[in-house]
């Protein structure tokens, strides 16, 4: 059986993934929550609903480095399918523990620190597909103040500019990790309404299931084996502009993990 981790796994697009992975069968799926009540009712529901009783939650605060070494170093498993898909757009400016922008620590430096922290599973479970939820709402980075101390905070720059990195990282970890048979790719997964969207003020007309197909197909789909560095949409290749700079992208990845 092939073991999946799925992030923000509580959240209206992180639960549908993980459903939708549970219920191809040969999945077992780990979840990532903050909320623990939260956590087991919808473990609880995911296996009632698909029948699939390998899945399993882990508490885990991804805004923070620590905690994420914490949780690898319980971790023992090959890890086939990591999906990084959890996200925050708090209204006002916060810091993580460790004195980080809560955007950028939890929606840009978790899906890097736990695709580093993870590796040696990673090349366990090879060939291996890792897939970084981004979305076309995507902008507004700069490199010079990618924590807001300059510029004047607004969750929706910091949303599109946590999105924009997503794309440009993913370049940049596919091409470092595709030695090791590990491919990356990032996706939009649609206008889902969720507690995230309605934060940046809006609704959302794609319902979750169909918010994460696209991350559960290119995690699953065996016609995406080997396919790697590229942004979908609605299931296909799309156009993505942030992915031609390396310049940027290579300084954005030194800046990240510098922290």
């Amino acid at each position: 059986m092939k073991t999946a981790l799925v992030t923000g796994a509580t959240g209206a697009i992180g639960k549908s993934i993980a459903r939708q992975l549970a219920e191809h069968g040969d999945f077992k799926v780990v979840l990532t929550a903050r909320d623990e009540k939260k956590a087991q009712k919808v473990t609880e529901e995911i296996i009632r609903q698909t029948g699939n009783k390998n899945v399993r939650y882990v508490m885990v605060d991804l805004s923070l480095k620590s905690a994420i070494r914490d949780f690898v170093k319980s971790w023992k498993d090959p890890l086939h399918v990591l999906i990084n898909n959890a996200a925050v757009t708090p209204r006002q400016r916060l810091e993580s523990a460790e004195g980080i922008e809560l955007q950028f620590a939890t929606n840009v430096l978790a899906y890097l620190w736990l695709t580093n922290e993870l590796l040696e599973f990673l090349k366990q479970g090879a060939p291996t597909r890792v897939v970084n939820v981004a979305s076309y709402y995507a902008g507004n980075l700069d490199l010079n103040d990618l924590e807001f101390k300059k510029r004047r905070y607004d969750n929706n720059s910091a949303y599109r500019q946590s999105k924009q990195a997503n794309r440009m990282l993913t370049v940049a970890q596919a091409e470092k990790l595709k030695s090791f048979n590990i491919t990356v790719n990032s996706c939009h997964p649609g206008d889902v309404n969720s507690q995230l969207s309605n934060n940046l003020g809006f609704g959302g007309s794609t319902p979750p299931d169909k918010g994460a197909e696209t991350p559960v197909w290119l995690a699953t789909n065996p016609a995406q084996e080997g396919v790697t560095g590229k942004f979908f949409s609605h299931k296909r290749e799309a156009d993505c502009q942030f992915s031609q700079d390396k310049a940027a992208i290579e300084k954005l990845y030194e800046i990240c993990e510098s922290y």
